[in-house]
């Protein structure tokens, strides 16, 4: 019954006796004995098994406590003693350095989509940072950001391509040194434009246009016109009302005879006296001028082509008088920092939006040439007017000319597989430098979005699921970014498009 242990006891001393005598005997700290708290023991203070477990525990991924000694920074040092048992790891003094230095540890610092110039566009969907662009100060820059001023607006109804104008290239730009606003509105709020209530907050009273003569009027002969583009862009303009007129059909060379031949006699009789008008003109188209080179059969067809041109404009007239018959309305100027010519009375199809929208085009490039000095953000709701069609000539004209004298050209449309690519607006597309893409719901308008564009085929995706109030932002070489629109709450007010519908729904 003695015997067992005593051997036992033997065999242990035998062991014992066989260890080196400079051999340490490593003493097991107390909290190793307990289960959970020996997580919180250092490896250097177990013996070499019970290190290695406590490590493999460690990293099993059982529910203990993160070892301090695993844990970076000096915040944690609460007690020097246990730093100098090993409790703690090392802390490295670090060097002295600034913020700015340090700013390459931030990624998204680093991959800022945009700079701080220009105005508040909304803020990266990605990083949350400030997106900050502006066609004038891009443009303006050394070296230029971008070559040409002019915006493009896509979107789906409801996507939020107004509120994104209303606050990013109207209420915004106003703010700065030197900015002004005209805008061409043609969606309609309720029993006015869109830009109607907005003009009221910012002390501006809108141009009215309607159909029955009681609004405001534009001529097609107005002296800032010829002030523009000169006798060429004068006969330009008739060429293209008599075009929209026709149900668009072009001009021939008989009939850009007649007009040039019908303006120039109209300016000389009316010289000196007061402004010519379409109503004046008319007359004068059909008049044959006093050429001995011509044959009776030329100046027969010269007649007739005068006359073809003479009728169309004289029915555009007959059916909108007051709108373009008469000397332009006295209230036509750029005298507030918002000009809205408000189209929402005009019927949707026909020649009358798109008449106005030229000549009020080819007017304001001739005031701004006597009145220099501010950088002018013209927007165009509904803008494929101007993009497709006889209109797109008097943009493209006008190109060159709209950048010597500070515009900014905003063109708001829903979708750009509605311009041919042989129409000469599609030019102000390829030439666009600053492009919004909100939602595209056809697939083919998504492909297009990103084809015209350039942008990463897997944005195609992107565009068809944007959220109202998101979109794509691109400009320059710069790749697009998904930009999420943030207003205030004024803002937000002020530019609200759905006023008809929400107080139905109160």
């Amino acid at each position: 019954m003695t015997s067992e242990p005593r051997t036992r006891r033997g065999e242990h001393s035998k062991r014992s006796g066989d260890r080196p005598l400079d051999t340490k005997v490593s003493k097991t700290p107390l909290l190793a004995k307990i289960p959970v708290l020996k997580a919180f023991v250092s490896p250097d203070s177990l013996p070499i098994p019970a290190a290695q477990e406590q490590r493999e525990t460690t990293q099993s991924g059982r529910p203990v406590d993160v070892p301090p000694w695993t844990l970076p920074g000096t915040q944690l040092r609460a007690s020097a003693r246990h730093a100098r048992r090993g409790w703690y790891a090392p802390a490295a003094t670090g060097a002295p350095s600034t913020t700015r230095q340090v700013e390459v540890l931030n990624t998204a610092i680093v991959a800022a989509p945009t700079g701080t110039e220009g105005v508040v566009q909304g803020r990266d969907n990605l990083s949350r940072t400030l997106i900050s662009h502006d066609p004038a100060t891009a443009y303006n820059m050394q070296p230029r950001q971008i070559t040409s001023p002019n915006v493009l607006i896509f979107g789906t109804v409801g996507s939020g391509k107004s509120s994104l104008a209303k606050t990013n290239y109207v209420l915004r730009p106003l703010t700065l040194y030197h900015r002004r606003a005209v805008v061409y509105d043609k969606k309609a709020d309720e029993d006015h434009g869109e830009y109607t209530d907005l003009a009221h907050q910012l002390g501006s009273t809108p141009l009215m246009f309607t159909g029955d003569g009681t609004g405001t009027r534009l001529n097609m002969l107005d002296p800032n016109i010829i002030r523009a583009q000169g006798l060429q862009g004068q006969t330009l303009l008739l060429s293209t009302v008599a075009q929209i007129a026709r149900n668009d059909t072009p001009a021939t060379e008989w009939e850009a005879k007649a007009i040039r031949h019908a303006v120039v006699t109209t300016l000389q009789r009316f010289q000196g006296g007061r402004v010519a008008t379409p109503a004046d003109l008319l007359p004068y188209l059909g008049e044959v001028p006093n050429d001995d080179d011509l044959s009776p059969e030329s100046k027969e067809r010269l007649h007739q082509a005068g006359l073809s041109v003479r009728f169309a404009l004289e029915g555009l007239l007959q059916e909108y008088s007051g709108l373009l018959d008469g000397e332009t309305s006295k209230d036509v100027d750029l005298g507030h920092k918002l000009t809205v010519f408000d189209l929402s009375g005009l019927p949707d199809t026909g020649p009358a939006v798109p008449a106005v929208m030229s000549i009020g085009n080819m007017w304001l490039m001739g005031r701004l040439r006597s009145d220099r000095g501010y950088f002018t953000n013209v927007l165009y709701e509904e803008g494929w007017h101007l993009v497709d069609g006889p209109a797109a000539r008097v943009v493209k004209a006008g190109e060159k000319l709209s950048r010597a004298l500070g515009i900014s050209t905003v063109f708001l449309m829903h979708k750009g597989t509605d311009i041919p690519a042989d129409s000469p607006g599609y030019t102000v597309v390829q030439e666009a430098q600053t492009v919004h893409i909100f939602r595209q719901d056809r697939p083919e308008d998504a492909a297009w979005a990103v084809r015209t564009f350039n942008l990463d085929p897997a944005s195609e995706e992107i565009v068809m699921n944007l959220q109202p109030g998101h979109h794509l932002f691109k400009y320059g070489s710069n790749p697009e970014v998904h930009v999420q629109h943030i207003r205030s709450r004024w803002e937000a007010a002020v530019t609200n498009t759905d006023g008809a519908i929400a107080q139905v729904a109160r």
